[in-house]
């Protein structure tokens, strides 16, 4: 074998064969491809792409490149994933009511990137909580919990996150084919039964296009597919956060109010939980109507906050967050509202511009080194196509300092538009399978 074989083909827009892929893959987890060629490679499928074939094959490759995860378990073993979005904490909810329905969920997330927040650091707001966890003590949360929501280990799909850091240094983050490979490589090692995927289309999300999204999508679909796992997509709704909170602990905060029964802090994160979880339950062979009814369930009866609460206990977390959470959750410094200039409906939201000001505030990171201050971030946002009154507030400022509250009241105007009653696009937009 020899990269610059490999990549003269892809050059070409020829597809390298299965063990063409395979090795590079391996070798980019050992060493035994250079940066450069790295490089090159990446920039030559983002340019000129690879075959359905290639796809399935770079993804498998890349998942095998490091450990993949076997169960001897009781229950199927199912997740999902999210392309990312703003004010979308859904994981936090879906693992624990999958969970208490039976299902083993072994949920290998990410952190923040970009305006969007990260499950992992959503999850360290809580104090005392690690994400960091032994290959072993992963099992035993799951083992007694059903539900264990971790960060990636080095032995996990190795050749993702070198490939990843040369995408994010040479302009190839955007192609298909790469973010195919990326998302799955790391869910396939997870040795899963069934996934559920999440894609984001809108202000909020990284897909701006309905286009864009349904062409991420179907590849996603397609090569889990392919790679063996039962997996279908819903593509959904990001014109406006998913919850009415952005930042780390506020969505947390949401989650447990949710958990807690109250289905009407934030009706569209719930209403979301639900339909991604009967759709991957459906994939096991489950009616996806009684699957919603079960859910429903599992989130009402409060079974769902036992075992979140479980799960949060044995990472490290306060062992009574399901009764105590609002005094464990971290407060900021200066809270204060931002209103309305003028009376009308709320006619657009610039997710993104609202993610940005929650990274300005130091909810998110600019640079990989940064600290987040977990309890910064904006809560009670309005939703898209609310009719306003003039100094109604649109939503409240979590900050460090008044100088940070300012600046962040600024970005929400210019991101919150009052105007015209706008049309309003379903909650999911398309189901792909």
């Amino acid at each position: 074998m020899d990269a610059r074989a490999i990549i003269a083909k892809v050059r070409r827009k020829q597809t390298p064969d299965d063990a063409e892929l395979s090795w590079f893959t391996k070798g980019l987890a050992t060493g035994a491809v250079s940066d450069a060629q790295a490089g090159a490679f990446a920039m030559a499928v983002c340019l000129n792409g690879l075959s359905d074939a290639g796809r399935i094959a770079l993804t498998t490759g890349m998942r095998d490149s490091g450990k993949v995860l076997k169960w001897d378990v009781d229950g199927p073993v199912l997740d999902k994933h999210s392309t990312g979005g703003v004010g979308d904490p859904v994981s936090l909810l879906l693992a624990p009511a999958l969970a208490a329905c039976g299902v083993i969920v072994p949920m290998i997330s990410g952190r923040g990137l970009g305006h969007t927040g990260g499950t992992l650091d959503k999850l360290e707001a809580i104090p005392g909580v690690s994400t960091d966890v032994t290959a072993a003590k992963f099992r035993q949360i799951l083992r007694k919990t059903g539900c264990a929501i971790v960060g990636a280990t080095g032995a996990v799909a190795p050749a993702d996150k070198r490939l990843y850091a040369i995408r994010d240094v040479t302009g190839t983050v955007d192609s298909v084919d790469l973010i195919t490979a990326s998302i799955l490589a790391k869910k396939l090692a997870a040795g899963l039964e069934g996934l559920v995927l999440d894609v984001k289309v809108g202000t909020g999300a990284f897909m701006k296009s309905q286009a864009d999204a349904e062409a991420l999508a179907r590849a996603l679909v397609d090569v889990a597919n392919g790679a063996g796992c039962p997996t279908a997509a819903l593509i959904t709704n990001m014109d406006e956060p998913l919850a009415p909170a952005l930042g780390n602990a506020l969505e947390v905060a949401v989650c447990m109010e949710v958990l807690a029964g109250n289905k009407a802090a934030a009706p569209r994160l719930h209403d979301l939980t639900v339909a991604l979880g009967a759709r991957v339950l459906a994939l096991h062979g489950e009616d996806e109507g009684a699957a919603e009814r079960k859910l429903r369930d599992a989130i009402s009866s409060g079974r769902a906050m036992a075992r979140f609460s479980q799960m949060i206990a044995m990472m490290g977390g306060p062992p009574d967050m399901a009764d105590d959470w609002r005094t464990h959750l971290p407060k900021a410094r200066v809270v204060g509202d931002v209103t309305a200039p003028q009376a009308g409906y709320v006619s657009a939201i610039d997710g993104e511009a609202l993610g940005l000001a929650v990274v300005d505030l130091g909810g998110g990171r600019r640079v990989e080194t940064d600290r987040i201050n977990p309890a910064v971030g904006l809560s009670d946002v309005v939703p898209l196509g609310a009719n306003v009154v003039q100094n109604q507030p649109l939503c409240t400022i979590h900050a460090a300092n008044e100088g940070d509250a300012e600046a962040a009241a600024q970005a929400v105007l210019k991101a919150i538009v009052i105007g015209e009653k706008p049309p309003l696009k379903p909650l999911v937009i398309e189901r792909i399978s």
